[in-house]
């Protein structure tokens, strides 16, 4: 059952984004419209963040991921490297853990 949903799912999303070639064609989209869809894939994957680091079961939950995501967080603004970031959260991390 869940193979069948999973090959429909995939088949709707292929055909989904099928139909935007097909509709606009080599028209340019308006500004708006295409400065909102350069927009949408890093406010989704904010939303995404979002919702794993607090997110509980219907409540707001302030746990040790918080704590990873925050140094993670200022280590970014600090301008460090990307690995230098991810071994800082995952570092933060497994200190909230610990206490």
């Amino acid at each position: 059952m869940s193979w069948v949903s999973i090959v429909l799912l995939a088949c709707g999303t292929y055909a989904l984004k099928a139909t935007g070639p097909l509709v606009v064609g080599d028209r340019p989209l308006p500004r708006p419209l295409a400065r909102a869809t350069e927009l949408l894939p890093a406010a989704l994957l904010a939303a995404l963040i979002a919702v794993d680091v607090v997110g509980g079961d219907r409540r707001l939950v302030l746990d040790a991921r918080f704590a990873g995501f925050a140094a993670a967080v200022i280590a970014a603004r600090l301008r460090a490297s990307f690995l230098v970031i991810v071994l800082v959260g995952c570092a933060a991390t497994a200190l909230a853990h610990a206490l």
